[in-house]
Protein backbone atom coordinates (compact mmCIF):
# COMPACT_ATOMS: atom_id res chain seq x y z
CA UNK A 1 0.00 0.00 0.00
CA UNK A 2 2.78 2.57 0.02
CA UNK A 3 1.86 3.72 -3.69
CA UNK A 4 -1.38 3.80 -2.47
CA UNK A 5 -2.54 1.28 -5.04
CA UNK A 6 -4.77 -1.55 -4.00
CA UNK A 7 -4.03 -5.07 -4.43
CA UNK A 8 -6.05 -7.60 -7.09
CA UNK A 9 -7.95 -9.20 -4.01
CA UNK A 10 -8.51 -5.85 -2.47
CA UNK A 11 -9.92 -4.46 -5.83
CA UNK A 12 -11.83 -7.33 -6.33
CA UNK A 13 -13.43 -6.79 -2.70
CA UNK A 14 -14.18 -3.49 -3.38
CA UNK A 15 -15.80 -3.81 -6.91
CA UNK A 16 -18.37 -6.84 -5.52
CA UNK A 17 -19.41 -4.57 -2.64
CA UNK A 18 -19.66 -1.64 -4.92
CA UNK A 19 -21.80 -3.78 -7.19
CA UNK A 20 -23.54 -5.12 -4.59
CA UNK A 21 -24.34 -1.47 -3.03
CA UNK A 22 -25.64 0.14 -6.26
CA UNK A 23 -27.84 -3.38 -7.39
CA UNK A 24 -29.07 -3.98 -3.92
CA UNK A 25 -28.87 -1.44 -1.36
CA UNK A 26 -29.49 1.67 -3.31
CA UNK A 27 -32.87 0.97 -4.72
CA UNK A 28 -34.50 0.56 -1.46
CA UNK A 29 -32.54 3.33 0.61
CA UNK A 30 -35.16 5.75 0.05
CA UNK A 31 -37.98 3.43 1.74
CA UNK A 32 -36.26 2.63 4.65
CA UNK A 33 -34.88 5.91 5.41
CA UNK A 34 -38.71 7.01 4.92
CA UNK A 35 -40.12 3.99 7.00
CA UNK A 36 -37.17 4.13 10.10
CA UNK A 37 -37.15 0.51 9.07
CA UNK A 38 -33.83 -1.65 9.68
CA UNK A 39 -32.93 -3.30 6.34
CA UNK A 40 -33.17 -7.49 7.75
CA UNK A 41 -32.93 -8.75 4.12
CA UNK A 42 -29.97 -6.37 3.26
CA UNK A 43 -28.25 -6.94 6.67
CA UNK A 44 -29.21 -11.13 5.42
CA UNK A 45 -27.44 -10.60 1.98
CA UNK A 46 -24.47 -8.76 3.72
CA UNK A 47 -24.37 -11.84 5.96
CA UNK A 48 -24.41 -14.48 3.02
CA UNK A 49 -21.60 -12.48 1.22
CA UNK A 50 -19.14 -12.64 4.48
CA UNK A 51 -18.95 -9.12 5.25
CA UNK A 52 -19.51 -9.73 8.96
CA UNK A 53 -16.63 -11.68 9.28
CA UNK A 54 -14.24 -9.65 6.56
CA UNK A 55 -11.34 -9.25 9.86
CA UNK A 56 -11.94 -12.47 11.72
CA UNK A 57 -9.94 -15.94 11.09
CA UNK A 58 -11.59 -18.28 9.27
CA UNK A 59 -11.31 -20.67 12.52
CA UNK A 60 -13.90 -18.54 14.14
CA UNK A 61 -16.25 -18.39 11.00
CA UNK A 62 -14.21 -15.06 9.34
CA UNK A 63 -12.83 -14.64 5.76
CA UNK A 64 -9.33 -14.50 6.98
CA UNK A 65 -8.99 -10.89 5.56
CA UNK A 66 -8.12 -7.60 7.40
CA UNK A 67 -9.53 -4.18 8.78
CA UNK A 68 -8.30 -2.40 5.64
CA UNK A 69 -10.67 -5.33 3.73
CA UNK A 70 -13.70 -4.21 6.62
CA UNK A 71 -12.99 -0.66 5.02
CA UNK A 72 -13.01 -0.98 2.29
CA UNK A 73 -16.55 -2.55 2.39
CA UNK A 74 -17.24 0.36 4.50
CA UNK A 75 -16.65 3.03 1.47
CA UNK A 76 -18.42 1.29 -0.97
CA UNK A 77 -21.66 1.28 0.93
CA UNK A 78 -21.49 4.45 3.14
CA UNK A 79 -21.62 5.88 -0.87
CA UNK A 80 -24.89 5.08 -1.39
CA UNK A 81 -26.47 4.23 2.16
CA UNK A 82 -24.55 5.25 5.70
CA UNK A 83 -27.60 3.26 7.55
CA UNK A 84 -26.39 0.29 5.69
CA UNK A 85 -23.33 1.09 6.39
CA UNK A 86 -22.98 2.05 10.13
CA UNK A 87 -24.96 -1.52 10.74
CA UNK A 88 -21.83 -3.19 9.12
CA UNK A 89 -19.24 -1.37 10.78
CA UNK A 90 -20.73 -1.10 14.08
CA UNK A 91 -21.36 -5.23 14.03
CA UNK A 92 -17.98 -5.79 13.62
CA UNK A 93 -15.58 -2.99 14.90
CA UNK A 94 -18.08 -2.54 18.22
CA UNK A 95 -19.69 -5.23 18.19
CA UNK A 96 -17.31 -8.37 17.16
CA UNK A 97 -14.09 -7.00 17.42
CA UNK A 98 -13.90 -6.32 21.40
CA UNK A 99 -14.65 -10.15 21.75
CA UNK A 100 -12.02 -10.55 19.42
CA UNK A 101 -9.09 -8.56 20.88
CA UNK A 102 -10.06 -9.27 24.36
CA UNK A 103 -11.95 -12.28 25.21
CA UNK A 104 -10.32 -15.74 26.72
CA UNK A 105 -11.04 -19.20 23.74
CA UNK A 106 -14.33 -19.74 25.92
CA UNK A 107 -15.69 -16.44 24.98
CA UNK A 108 -14.32 -16.33 21.42
CA UNK A 109 -15.94 -19.99 20.78
CA UNK A 110 -19.04 -18.91 22.10
CA UNK A 111 -19.71 -15.28 20.32
CA UNK A 112 -16.96 -14.99 17.34
CA UNK A 113 -18.79 -17.30 15.21
CA UNK A 114 -22.44 -16.03 15.52
CA UNK A 115 -21.34 -12.78 15.14
CA UNK A 116 -18.84 -13.18 12.02
CA UNK A 117 -21.87 -15.63 10.65
CA UNK A 118 -23.78 -11.80 10.63
CA UNK A 119 -26.55 -13.94 11.63
CA UNK A 120 -26.64 -12.44 15.06
CA UNK A 121 -25.48 -7.90 16.09
CA UNK A 122 -23.41 -7.12 19.33
CA UNK A 123 -23.42 -3.47 20.50
CA UNK A 124 -20.99 -1.33 22.39
CA UNK A 125 -22.28 -0.13 25.45
CA UNK A 126 -19.89 2.92 26.30
CA UNK A 127 -22.09 6.00 25.91
CA UNK A 128 -24.14 6.97 28.98
CA UNK A 129 -26.21 10.13 29.51
CA UNK A 130 -23.54 12.32 31.34
CA UNK A 131 -20.55 10.14 30.05
CA UNK A 132 -19.97 10.70 26.06
CA UNK A 133 -16.38 12.11 25.17
CA UNK A 134 -15.78 11.77 29.04
CA UNK A 135 -15.92 7.86 29.05
CA UNK A 136 -14.14 7.58 32.66
CA UNK A 137 -17.61 9.13 33.57
CA UNK A 138 -18.96 5.99 33.38
CA UNK A 139 -21.73 5.36 36.15
CA UNK A 140 -22.93 2.03 35.82
CA UNK A 141 -22.09 -0.19 38.20
CA UNK A 142 -21.20 -4.10 38.27
CA UNK A 143 -20.82 -5.28 41.96
CA UNK A 144 -19.23 -9.28 41.95
CA UNK A 145 -20.87 -11.30 44.71
CA UNK A 146 -21.83 -14.89 44.51
CA UNK A 147 -19.79 -15.90 40.81
CA UNK A 148 -22.39 -12.87 39.31
CA UNK A 149 -21.99 -9.90 38.41
CA UNK A 150 -25.21 -7.59 39.03
CA UNK A 151 -25.02 -4.90 36.92
CA UNK A 152 -27.39 -1.53 37.21
CA UNK A 153 -27.14 1.56 34.59
CA UNK A 154 -28.23 2.99 31.78
CA UNK A 155 -26.76 3.43 28.10
CA UNK A 156 -27.12 6.27 25.62
CA UNK A 157 -27.00 5.83 21.93
CA UNK A 158 -26.03 2.41 21.24
CA UNK A 159 -25.87 1.32 17.90
CA UNK A 160 -27.33 -2.35 16.34
CA UNK A 161 -28.92 -2.94 20.26
CA UNK A 162 -32.41 -3.72 19.56
CA UNK A 163 -33.10 -4.93 16.65
CA UNK A 164 -34.37 -8.85 16.54
CA UNK A 165 -31.29 -10.17 15.35
CA UNK A 166 -28.90 -8.39 18.63
CA UNK A 167 -28.00 -11.00 20.76
CA UNK A 168 -24.95 -9.42 22.75
CA UNK A 169 -24.01 -5.60 24.76
CA UNK A 170 -20.78 -5.33 25.57
CA UNK A 171 -21.04 -2.60 28.45
CA UNK A 172 -18.19 -0.77 30.34
CA UNK A 173 -18.95 -0.33 34.19
CA UNK A 174 -17.31 0.49 37.53
CA UNK A 175 -16.64 -2.60 38.95
CA UNK A 176 -14.38 -1.05 42.03
CA UNK A 177 -12.78 2.33 43.04
CA UNK A 178 -9.34 3.05 44.61
CA UNK A 179 -8.34 6.92 46.74
CA UNK A 180 -5.33 8.04 44.97
CA UNK A 181 -2.25 9.92 47.25
CA UNK A 182 -4.11 13.18 46.73
CA UNK A 183 -7.40 11.83 48.27
CA UNK A 184 -8.91 11.68 44.72
CA UNK A 185 -11.06 8.44 43.83
CA UNK A 186 -10.08 6.52 40.42
CA UNK A 187 -12.67 4.14 39.31
CA UNK A 188 -12.15 0.55 37.92
CA UNK A 189 -13.91 0.15 34.94
CA UNK A 190 -14.22 -3.08 33.42
CA UNK A 191 -15.97 -5.00 30.37
CA UNK A 192 -19.13 -7.21 30.71
CA UNK A 193 -20.26 -9.15 28.06
CA UNK A 194 -24.29 -9.11 28.54
CA UNK A 195 -26.35 -11.14 26.55
CA UNK A 196 -29.39 -9.34 25.52
CA UNK A 197 -32.16 -12.21 26.63
CA UNK A 198 -30.92 -12.01 30.50
CA UNK A 199 -33.48 -10.60 32.63
CA UNK A 200 -33.21 -6.29 33.20
CA UNK A 201 -31.52 -5.78 30.57
CA UNK A 202 -34.13 -3.18 28.13
CA UNK A 203 -33.56 -1.63 24.85
CA UNK A 204 -35.52 1.55 25.47
CA UNK A 205 -37.96 2.86 22.82
CA UNK A 206 -35.82 3.53 19.55
CA UNK A 207 -34.59 7.37 18.97
CA UNK A 208 -36.35 9.31 16.98
CA UNK A 209 -33.01 11.00 14.71
CA UNK A 210 -32.57 13.49 12.01
CA UNK A 211 -30.25 10.83 9.90
CA UNK A 212 -29.53 7.16 9.87
CA UNK A 213 -33.22 6.19 10.17
CA UNK A 214 -32.20 3.09 8.92
CA UNK A 215 -29.78 1.99 11.35
CA UNK A 216 -31.11 0.99 15.00
CA UNK A 217 -30.36 3.25 17.88
CA UNK A 218 -31.60 2.73 21.33
CA UNK A 219 -30.86 4.25 24.92
CA UNK A 220 -30.20 0.87 27.05
CA UNK A 221 -31.30 0.05 30.66
CA UNK A 222 -29.61 -2.40 33.08
CA UNK A 223 -31.73 -2.91 36.31
CA UNK A 224 -30.43 -5.98 38.33
CA UNK A 225 -28.89 -7.79 35.71
CA UNK A 226 -27.32 -10.71 36.53
CA UNK A 227 -24.34 -12.37 34.66
CA UNK A 228 -21.84 -15.30 35.13
CA UNK A 229 -18.29 -13.32 36.98
CA UNK A 230 -16.39 -15.83 33.45
CA UNK A 231 -18.78 -13.04 31.28
CA UNK A 232 -15.57 -10.51 32.31
CA UNK A 233 -14.40 -9.31 28.84
CA UNK A 234 -10.82 -8.59 29.55
CA UNK A 235 -8.91 -8.40 32.32
CA UNK A 236 -10.80 -6.45 35.59
CA UNK A 237 -10.14 -2.68 35.22
CA UNK A 238 -9.01 -2.35 31.91
CA UNK A 239 -11.81 -2.10 29.86
CA UNK A 240 -11.58 1.87 29.68
CA UNK A 241 -8.32 1.42 27.99
CA UNK A 242 -9.08 -1.42 26.36
CA UNK A 243 -12.76 0.33 24.69
CA UNK A 244 -10.17 3.64 23.71
CA UNK A 245 -8.37 1.01 21.69
CA UNK A 246 -11.22 0.02 19.91
CA UNK A 247 -12.22 3.26 19.36
CA UNK A 248 -8.91 3.92 17.47
CA UNK A 249 -9.67 0.97 15.28
CA UNK A 250 -12.66 2.06 14.81
CA UNK A 251 -11.88 5.32 13.67
CA UNK A 252 -10.21 3.97 10.81
CA UNK A 253 -13.32 2.26 9.51
CA UNK A 254 -15.85 5.26 10.62
CA UNK A 255 -13.77 7.58 8.38
CA UNK A 256 -13.78 5.04 5.41
CA UNK A 257 -17.85 5.15 5.69
CA UNK A 258 -17.51 8.91 5.84
CA UNK A 259 -15.01 8.66 2.59
CA UNK A 260 -17.85 6.74 0.84
CA UNK A 261 -20.19 9.37 1.70
CA UNK A 262 -17.85 11.99 0.49
CA UNK A 263 -17.59 10.08 -2.98
CA UNK A 264 -21.14 9.50 -3.03
CA UNK A 265 -22.06 12.84 -3.15
CA UNK A 266 -19.77 13.97 -5.71
CA UNK A 267 -20.78 11.08 -7.92
CA UNK A 268 -24.22 12.06 -7.60
CA UNK A 269 -23.39 15.88 -8.39
CA UNK A 270 -21.02 15.13 -11.52
CA UNK A 271 -24.13 12.80 -12.79
CA UNK A 272 -26.85 15.53 -12.17
CA UNK A 273 -24.77 18.14 -13.39
CA UNK A 274 -24.50 16.48 -16.73
CA UNK A 275 -28.32 16.08 -17.07
CA UNK A 276 -29.42 19.40 -15.80
CA UNK A 277 -29.94 22.15 -17.68
CA UNK A 278 -30.11 25.77 -17.32
CA UNK A 279 -29.96 28.69 -20.04
CA UNK A 280 -29.38 26.53 -22.71
CA UNK A 281 -26.63 24.24 -21.79
CA UNK A 282 -25.83 21.71 -18.79
CA UNK A 283 -25.09 22.96 -15.59
CA UNK A 284 -21.81 21.32 -14.72
CA UNK A 285 -20.56 23.71 -17.92
CA UNK A 286 -20.36 26.76 -15.62
CA UNK A 287 -17.34 27.33 -12.82
CA UNK A 288 -19.38 28.25 -10.31
CA UNK A 289 -20.55 24.68 -10.39
CA UNK A 290 -17.63 22.69 -12.01
CA UNK A 291 -15.42 23.88 -9.30
CA UNK A 292 -17.59 23.04 -6.37
CA UNK A 293 -17.72 20.02 -7.72
CA UNK A 294 -13.78 19.58 -8.27
CA UNK A 295 -13.56 20.87 -4.69
CA UNK A 296 -15.42 18.08 -3.42
CA UNK A 297 -13.61 15.44 -5.36
CA UNK A 298 -10.55 17.21 -3.62
CA UNK A 299 -11.86 16.62 -0.19
CA UNK A 300 -12.94 12.69 -0.53
CA UNK A 301 -9.44 12.11 -2.23
CA UNK A 302 -7.56 13.64 0.43
CA UNK A 303 -9.45 11.72 3.03
CA UNK A 304 -9.42 8.73 1.61
CA UNK A 305 -5.48 8.54 1.00
CA UNK A 306 -6.06 10.10 5.03
CA UNK A 307 -7.83 6.31 5.88
CA UNK A 308 -5.51 4.53 3.59
CA UNK A 309 -2.38 5.42 5.44
CA UNK A 310 -3.96 4.92 8.85
CA UNK A 311 -5.18 1.31 8.16
CA UNK A 312 -1.37 0.73 6.44
CA UNK A 313 0.34 1.69 9.89
CA UNK A 314 -2.33 -0.27 12.26
CA UNK A 315 -1.68 -3.27 9.65
CA UNK A 316 1.82 -2.89 10.24
CA UNK A 317 1.79 -3.12 13.41
CA UNK A 318 3.04 0.67 13.82
CA UNK A 319 1.32 3.59 16.33
CA UNK A 320 -1.66 4.80 14.37
CA UNK A 321 -3.68 6.63 16.85
CA UNK A 322 -2.71 10.62 15.52
CA UNK A 323 -3.51 8.84 11.75
CA UNK A 324 -6.74 7.24 12.61
CA UNK A 325 -7.62 10.43 14.34
CA UNK A 326 -6.53 12.65 11.40
CA UNK A 327 -8.31 10.32 9.37
CA UNK A 328 -12.15 10.19 11.03
CA UNK A 329 -11.63 14.33 11.59
CA UNK A 330 -10.83 15.00 8.03
CA UNK A 331 -13.04 12.43 6.59
CA UNK A 332 -15.98 13.38 8.41
CA UNK A 333 -15.36 17.20 8.08
CA UNK A 334 -15.63 15.91 3.97
CA UNK A 335 -18.54 14.16 4.32
CA UNK A 336 -20.29 17.23 5.62
CA UNK A 337 -19.27 19.74 3.61
CA UNK A 338 -19.61 17.62 0.59
CA UNK A 339 -23.20 17.41 1.53
CA UNK A 340 -24.11 20.60 1.74
CA UNK A 341 -22.48 21.14 -1.35
CA UNK A 342 -24.13 18.85 -3.56
CA UNK A 343 -27.60 19.94 -1.80
CA UNK A 344 -26.45 23.61 -3.47
CA UNK A 345 -25.84 21.37 -6.75
CA UNK A 346 -29.25 20.16 -7.09
CA UNK A 347 -31.01 22.84 -5.60
CA UNK A 348 -34.73 22.19 -4.55
CA UNK A 349 -34.60 18.07 -5.54
CA UNK A 350 -31.00 18.38 -2.97
CA UNK A 351 -34.04 18.76 -0.21
CA UNK A 352 -36.48 16.22 -1.31
CA UNK A 353 -35.62 13.39 0.40
CA UNK A 354 -36.06 10.65 -2.36
CA UNK A 355 -32.68 11.98 -3.51
CA UNK A 356 -29.67 10.35 -1.90
CA UNK A 357 -27.73 13.44 -1.86
CA UNK A 358 -30.58 14.97 0.79
CA UNK A 359 -30.44 11.71 3.19
CA UNK A 360 -26.68 12.59 3.21
CA UNK A 361 -26.94 16.27 3.97
CA UNK A 362 -28.90 14.58 7.46
CA UNK A 363 -27.10 11.56 7.71
CA UNK A 364 -23.50 13.12 7.46
CA UNK A 365 -24.08 15.66 10.40
CA UNK A 366 -23.53 12.46 12.87
CA UNK A 367 -19.88 11.50 11.43
CA UNK A 368 -18.51 15.11 13.12
CA UNK A 369 -19.86 13.55 16.43
CA UNK A 370 -19.81 10.03 16.32
CA UNK A 371 -16.92 7.85 17.46
CA UNK A 372 -15.34 10.47 18.94
CA UNK A 373 -16.63 14.15 18.45
CA UNK A 374 -13.79 16.19 15.66
CA UNK A 375 -12.92 17.75 19.03
CA UNK A 376 -11.98 14.88 20.61
CA UNK A 377 -9.64 14.35 17.11
CA UNK A 378 -7.78 17.91 17.65
CA UNK A 379 -7.84 16.80 21.30
CA UNK A 380 -6.00 13.79 20.22
CA UNK A 381 -3.93 15.78 17.64
CA UNK A 382 -2.47 18.56 19.57
CA UNK A 383 -1.82 15.91 22.42
CA UNK A 384 0.37 14.00 20.25
CA UNK A 385 2.51 17.41 19.19
CA UNK A 386 3.12 17.99 22.79
CA UNK A 387 0.89 20.81 23.38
Amino acid sequence: MADFELSEEYQDLSNTVREFADEVVAPVSAKHDEEHSFPYEIVSQMADMGLFGLPFPEEFGGMGGDYFALALALEQLGRVDQSVAITLEAGVSLGAMPVHRFGNAAQKEEWLPLLASGKALAGFGLTEPEAGSDAGGTKTTAKLGGGEWVINGNKEFITNSGTDITKLVTVTAVTGQEERADGSIKKEISTILVPTNTPGFKAEKAYNKVGWNASDTHPLTLNNVHVPEENLLGTRGRGYANFLSILDEGRIAIAALAVGAAQGCVDQSVKYAKERSAFGQSIGKYQAIAFKIARMEARAHTARLAYYDAAARMLAGKPFKTQAAIAKMVAGEAAMDNARDATQVFGGYGFINEFTVARHYRDSKILEVGEGTTEVQLMLIARELGL
